[in-house]
């Protein structure tokens, strides 16, 4: 049973948030200021704060994020949420950028009220040691991973959203798949979506769904991406590849968990668990404004870093035998390829830009043109020879060819900086890397 601190002027409120909470099986400890609360916050120290922005004093929320501060001066460890209006959800921004863990709008879904908490309280427990991980599908047991997998366990029972940030190749969709996977949400669908690949002109049409007859060219009533991942989670790619106008409108969805078809006068609501992925400082896209803040922090309740290739090296030999092992089963007939110890210890020295995806495609190549006998480094030379050799069939494409994995060596594998230094578009920068066997 967990105790639960409500703050807030309105006696009515309190005391519908009271019976909520106690029906949950939560013991509630209501006051009607800030004043009462840090009395209390000073003697006991409750599970959690569940506390309104605005008091009597107007509505410019000074109040609440004076009493925010004063709160995680003294328990720090303890997760507060922000109750505020929608209108001011700048409000909410500042008060998250202050140390609160969530926020919500006013007037809330009690069942979504209940998941917030219920997140909260999970994420802030110790860590359970159980063995009810599964981690099998992403290879290595390097520090560096282990100490993502450590996290990614205490986050992948509840419903936090969660931002996964890393360079290209570093296995970001795996570990979306892998939450999901450890979630409850595991028997319902896991939808990807790569936001690159999606107009600003389609994305009401793609994320919400149409009827027939919304506009020209709709022929058939058309099921969102949202409703298509109801009761599971959605995966994001390269979120920041979404436009301002788009971040907006997505906002809005998840924060109620609701949206409206084009054409449509019908609200319709899901139970969507979103985990967003992305190569790009988006901190700094905020700082820039070109990204949305209240999107940021909805977003990115818990974030995961995965790690460089050049961070785990340690997992490289176990990820060379996994590979090889893959190759066999991929190509019928194809023997196993052994890869002997200085082959291994050479394709530990490589800088590998494209991370895991990379050492895939050395791996596979290598399975592929092998000769039968345990690959050797003469084998891995000779091979790297041949295929750049034929990738500079022409003067020109031998050239592009280098000056790519130059500017991928120099961004450390990061294809927007890469791309940037370049004078190409990331998708543009994305073909040639396919072209070239670079990614």
């Amino acid at each position: 049973m967990a105790v639960i601190l409500t703050i807030d002027d309105d006696n009515l409120l309190l005391v519908s948030l009271k019976g909520l909470l106690s029906r949950a099986g939560d013991s509630v400890v209501a006051v009607p200021s800030p004043d009462y609360a840090m009395a209390y916050v000073r003697a006991e120290r409750p599970d959690l704060v569940l506390m309104d922005m605005n008091f009597t004093r107007g509505t410019s929320g000074i109040e609440g994020l004076t009493l925010l501060r004063q709160v995680k001066i003294f328990r720090p460890e303890v997760p507060v949420i922000l109750m505020t209006a929608w209108g001011s959800i700048d409000l909410a921004v500042e008060g998250m950028r202050a140390g609160a863990f969530d926020f919500i709008t006013k007037p809330w879904d009690n069942a979504r009220l209940l998941e917030r908490i219920d997140t909260a309280l999970k994420l802030h427990k110790a860590p359970a040691c159980d063995g009810g991980f599964d981690r099998s599908a992403i290879i290595g047991s390097s520090g560096a991973l282990s100490d993502v997998l450590d996290t990614c366990a205490r986050v992948a029972p509840t419903d936090a959203p969660v931002l996964i940030v890393g360079e290209s190749g570093t296995g970001k969709e795996l570990l979306a798949r892998t939450i999901h996977h450890n979630s409850r949400r595991s028997g319902a669908p896991f939808v990807k979506i790569n936001l690159s690949g999606i107009a600003p002109s389609d994305f009401e049409s793609e994320f919400f769904g149409h009827m027939r007859g919304a506009f020209s060219g709709a022929i058939s009533d058309k099921r969102g991406i949202l409703q298509t991942a109801d009761g599971g989670t959605l995966f994001l790619e390269e979120i920041d590849r979404l436009d301002p106008v788009s971040q907006m409108k997505l906002m809005r969805a998840l924060q109620e968990q609701a949206f409206t078809p084009l054409g449509s006068t019908c609200t319709c609501h899901v139970d969507v668990r979103v985990v967003c992925s992305t190569t790009a400082d988006l901190g700094a896209m905020v700082a820039d404004r070109s990204f949305r803040e209240d999107l940021f922090y909805r977003i990115n309740l818990v974030t995961l870093h995965m790690p460089t290739l050049r961070e785990r090296r340690a997992d490289i030999p176990a990820l060379i035998r996994f590979f090889a092992k893959e190759e066999a089963r991929i190509h019928r007939g194809l023997e196993t390829p052994e890869f002997d110890e200085s082959a291994i210890e050479y394709i530990s020295t490589l800088p590998l830009p494209g991370n895991v995806r990379e050492l895939r495609n050395i791996v596979a190549r290598a399975a592929l043109l092998g000769s039968g006998s345990p690959i050797n480094v003469a084998h891995l030379r000779h091979m790297a020879q041949e295929f750049s050799t034929v990738s500079a069939t022409g003067t020109l494409e031998g050239t592009e060819r280098r000056k790519i994995a130059e500017a991928l060596t120099a961004a450390q594998g990061n294809v927007s900086r890469a791309a940037a230094a370049l004078g190409i578009s990331r998708g543009a920068l994305y073909r040639r890397m396919e072209k070239y066997g670079l990614q």
